[in-house]
C-alpha cells in the first residue's frame, strides 16, 4: 500500500505540475533539456561524418557514400516517430484526463510496434541496402563506402527504434532532464568510440557505424530501466503488449505527419542527390551532404522546443485549461521563430565555416558557399512552419498535420527539384533553389490554416 501510494503521488506531483506550474517557466525547464538532447541527437551522424570527412585519401569519397544513405537512416527513424510520437501526445492527454491505465496501455502497445518494425526494416535493410543506395545516388566511386557503412547501421535498428521511439514517453511525463541524460549517454560514447574504430582499428566508415549503433544500445537500455523503473509515471507493463486496434490505430494517424515529415526527407533526399549527380557530379551532391546536415541541425532544436511545449500543450488540452494552452503556443511560436531566424543569419554570414567542419576541399568550399546560401535562404521563417505544425499534433489533430506535412515535402518539393532545372540557365543552382521556394510557400500556407482552426478550437472549447 505505502509503495502504491507514493506512486500514486509521484504521478500526481508529476501531473499537476504540467498543468499549475508557470507555462514560461515550465516550458523552459522541459524544452531546454530537450533541445540539448536533441543537438546532442544530430552528432551521431554529424560526428560520423566529420571523422569520415577527414579520412586520408579517401575522405570526400566516403563522406559522399555515408550522405546516400541518409535517406535510409531517416527511415528508420522515420518509423519511429510513427510509433513514438503518435502515441506520446495522446498519452499525455489520457495523463490530463486522469486516465492513467490508457497512457500506459498506449506506452504498452507502442513497445509492441516499435519491435516489429524494427524485425522488418532490419530484413529489408539488410538484404537490399545495396540496391537502395544505388537508386538514391550512389555512384560507382561512392557505393563501395555507402554499403559498408549501412550493412552495419542496419543491425542496430532496433536499438535505433526503441531509443528514438520510447524516449519521447519520458518527455511526455514532464522528465526532460532523464530524456536528455539517454541522448548524452549514447553521444557521448559515439563521440569515444568513433576515432577509436574509425583510426584506431583502421574500419574506416564501418567503424563509424559499429560506434553509433553500439551507442544507441546504451541509450536504449538506460530507457528500458527507467521505463520499468520506480521513478517513471507511465511503466512498461506486459498486459498492455497485445496490440489493440482502438490504441493502435489513432496513435498512428496522429504519427503520420512527423513520420511523413521524416520519411521523405529521405525521398527528397534520393530526388536531390539523383538530380545534382545529374547536373553537377559528386562534388554538388557532397555539397548537399553538408547542406542536409545544416537543415538538421536547423530543425533538430526546433523540434527539442516543440517536445518541450508538448507535453504542456497536451496535457492542458486534455484538462480543459486553454489559457495555458494559448500561452504555451505563443511562447513556442516566437522561441522557435528567434532560433530559425539566428541560424539563417549565421548560414548567411558565414556559410565557409559551416562547410569546412566536414572537409577542408578548397574546391568543395568553393562550391558549396553559394550553393548553400541558396538552400538555406528562406530557413529563417521555418520556425512557423513547425511551430503551428507540432501544435496541431500535440492538439491531437492528425487531418490538419497530416495535410501539412505532405504539403511542404510531396506537394511542393518534390516536383520544384524536377521543375527548376527547366525555368533556370543553371541547373545545379536551380535544384538547391527548390528547397526556398517550397519552403515560403508552405509556411504561409501553414500560418493561415493555423491561425482559423486555433481560434475556432479555442472557441469550442471555452
Amino acid at each position: 500500500m505505502k509503495e502504491e501510494t507514493k506512486k500514486t503521488e509521484g504521478m500526481q506531483s508529476q501531473t499537476e505540475g504540467l498543468g499549475t506550474e508557470p507555462v514560461g517557466k515550465l516550458m523552459l525547464r522541459l524544452a531546454i533539456p530537450s533541445i540539448v538532447a536533441q543537438v546532442i541527437n544530430l552528432l551521431y551522424n554529424m560526428v560520423d561524418r566529420i571523422y569520415i570527412g577527414h579520412i586520408a585519401g579517401i575522405g570526400q569519397l566516403a563522406l559522399t557514400g555515408v550522405g546516400v544513405c541518409l535517406p535510409l537512416i531517416m527511415l528508420i527513424s522515420a518509423f519511429a516517430a510513427l510509433a513514438g510520437m503518435g502515441s506520446a501526445p495522446r498519452a499525455s492527454i489520457f495523463l490530463g484526463k486522469g486516465e492513467k491505465e490508457k497512457a500506459e496501455e498506449t506506452l504498452g502497445n507502442s513497445v509492441t510496434l516499435l519491435f516489429l518494425l524494427a524485425v522488418v526494416l532490419t530484413v529489408i535493410f539488410v538484404l537490399f541496402s545495396e540496391d537502395m543506395l544505388l537508386m538514391f545516388g550512389a555512384s560507382e566511386n561512392t557505393i563501395s563506402y555507402a554499403v559498408e557503412y549501412m550493412q552495419v547501421y542496419a543491425l542496430g535498428t532496433l536499438f535505433v527504434q526503441f531509443t528514438l521511439g520510447l524516449n519521447v514517453f519520458i518527455t511526455a511525463q514532464g522528465f526532460a532532464k532523464t530524456s536528455m541524460l539517454t541522448v548524452l549517454i549514447g553521444a557521448v560514447l559515439n563521440i569515444i568510440l568513433d576515432p577509436i574504430f574509425i583510426f584506431g582499428f583502421g574500419m574506416g566508415p564501418a567503424g563509424a557505424a559499429w560506434a553509433t549503433i553500439l551507442s544507441q544500445c546504451v541509450s536504449m537500455i538506460w530507457i528500458l530501466r527507467f521505463l520499468t523503473g520506480k521513478k517513471t509515471v507511465l511503466r512498461i507493463r506486459k498486459k498492455y503488449f497485445r496490440l489493440k486496434k482502438d490504441v493502435v490505430l489513432p496513435a498512428v494517424a496522429l504519427g503520420l505527419s512527423p513520420f511523413i515529415m521524416q520519411s521523405t526527407e529521405s525521398i527528397i533526399t534520393v530526388c536531390f542527390n539523383s538530380s545534382l549527380l545529374k547536373y553537377g557530379g559528386d562534388i554538388a551532391v557532397t555539397t548537399m551532404t553538408i547542406a542536409s546536415s545544416v537543415m538538421q541541425f536547423s530543425m533538430l532544436p526546433l523540434q527539442g522546443l516543440t517536445q518541450g511545449s508538448q507535453p504542456i500543450i497536451s496535457f492542458n488540452y486534455g484538462a480543459r485549461k486553454l489559457d495555458r494552452v494559448r500561452k504555451g503556443f505563443q511562447i513556442l511560436l516566437v522561441s522557435c521563430l528567434a532560433y530559425s531566424l539566428t541560424l539563417w543569419g549565421a548560414v548567411m554570414l558565414f556559410p565557409q565555416i559551416f562547410i569546412r567542419i566536414f572537409n577542408n576541399s578548397p574546391e568543395l568550399t568553393e562550391f558549396g558557399v553559394p550553393a548553400l546560401r541558396t538552400y538555406m535562404a528562406m530557413s529563417g521563417i521555418f520556425g512557423i512552419q513547425i511551430a503551428c505544425q507540432q501544435t496541431f499534433i500535440a492538439l491531437g489533430n492528425a487531418r490538419n498535420s497530416l495535410f501539412l506535412a505532405l504539403l511542404r515535402k510531396v506537394i511542393l518539393l518534390i516536383p520544384l527539384i524536377y521543375l527548376m532545372p527547366m525555368l533556370l540557365e543553371d541547373q545545379t543552382r536551380a535544384v538547391y533553389m527548390a528547397e526556398p521556394v517550397a519552403d515560403f510557400l508552405a509556411v504561409t500556407t501553414t500560418a493561415t490554416m493555423f491561425f482559423f482552426y486555433f481560434r475556432k478550437v479555442m472557441k469550442e472549447k471555452a
